[in-house]
């Protein structure tokens, strides 16, 4: 038995093997340039990082002074800290709940067409959005609302109005961000929806109408469920994108009107290539990476416990 146990514990490299590591290789080696190598750089947040002239990045990285933790401390204590704290997670949770729910709408809508090229016309244009650069898509935005010659604001003087300073108005841009993060991304959500729906067996619908349920009862009782996986996945993997959002913020804003729009991420981005404290910057963006990593804890956690509910099922 002891002879047996051995023989199957020995396995030999075979040519496969060495096939599936030189097709891995690039990858690895990808990753290990541009996503670990950078992870060295954390400790500039716990450092007085200056540039040397004739100098690169390792020796000034070496010859800056420790600091600890004052570089956190300093931006815990500052009146700043809340309130991007505040819009970081605030504009997040709408971005990420009206988009998951207007996705979901779109995808009920589309799964119930029964003209397939209609239905084939709207998911092209409806994810069109999605492949738009935000730069191209803030200068869209700016034709619309430049206080001068804004198509908007011609048609508000149109209509007897006066013209409105857009960006110098902070109250209307949570809506204006909300609303274009909705608009870019909802092609991507609900086509997974979408795909979720079309793949739910037909016969539980026929089951439950002639149980006498409705359109409703059938979404909350049949659709919903099933589409529980998928929601909670594109949820949490859009959290952590949409967490990080700087694109968004920095070419249409800038962070402004004031601080209306500043998040972590462009703040981090300002302190290091606008202010040139990279100290300061990698502490905003450590910090910014512990939420992220609590955030993929939670994840992995309820990806666990579904799983432990199946094999229990």
């Amino acid at each position: 038995m002891k002879e047996i146990k051995k023989k199957k514990g020995k396995r030999r490299w075979t040519r496969d093997d060495t096939d599936l590591t030189l097709i891995s290789l690039p990858t690895f080696i990808w990753f290990v340039l541009f996503s670990y190598l950078p992870m060295f750089g954390i400790i500039i947040a716990f450092k007085d990082y200056k540039l040397s002239p004739g100098h690169g990045f390792i020796y000034n990285l070496l010859h800056s002074d420790w600091v600890g933790w004052s570089n956190f401390t300093y931006f815990f204590k500052s009146n700043a800290f809340w309130m991007l704290l505040r819009n970081t997670i605030v504009y997040n949770l709408v971005f990420i709940a009206l988009g998951a729910a207007v996705a979901v709408g779109f995808a009920l809508m589309l799964s119930n067409l029964r003209n397939k090229l209609a239905s084939k016309a709207y998911q092209t244009m409806m994810f069109f959005p999605y492949f738009m650069s935000w730069v191209v898509i803030s200068y869209i935005v700016y034709a619309v609302l430049t206080p001068e010659k804004g198509y908007l604001n011609n048609i508000i003087v149109a209509l007897g109005g006066t013209k409105i300073m857009w960006y110098q108005e902070p109250k209307y841009w949570p809506f204006i961000l909300t609303f274009l993060r909705i608009w870019k991304g909802m092609g991507y959500g609900m086509v997974i929806y979408l795909a979720t729906i079309t793949g739910i067996d037909p016969s539980l619908y026929e089951a439950a109408v002639m149980d006498g349920a409705t359109k409703w009862q059938s979404f909350i009782y049949i659709t919903l469920p099933l589409l529980k996986p998928a929601i909670i996945s594109t949820l949490t993997l859009g959290f952590i994108y949409t967490f990080k959002v700087f694109d968004l913020v920095y070419v249409m804003t800038g962070g402004g009107p004031g601080t209306s729009t500043e998040m972590l991420s462009t703040l981090a981005y300002r302190y290091s290539f606008s202010e040139y404290n990279f100290s300061k910057g990698a502490a905003v963006a450590n910090i910014l990476f512990v939420l992220l990593m609590l955030v993929g804890v939670f994840y992995i956690k309820m990806v666990m416990n579904e799983d432990k509910e199946e094999d229990a099922v």
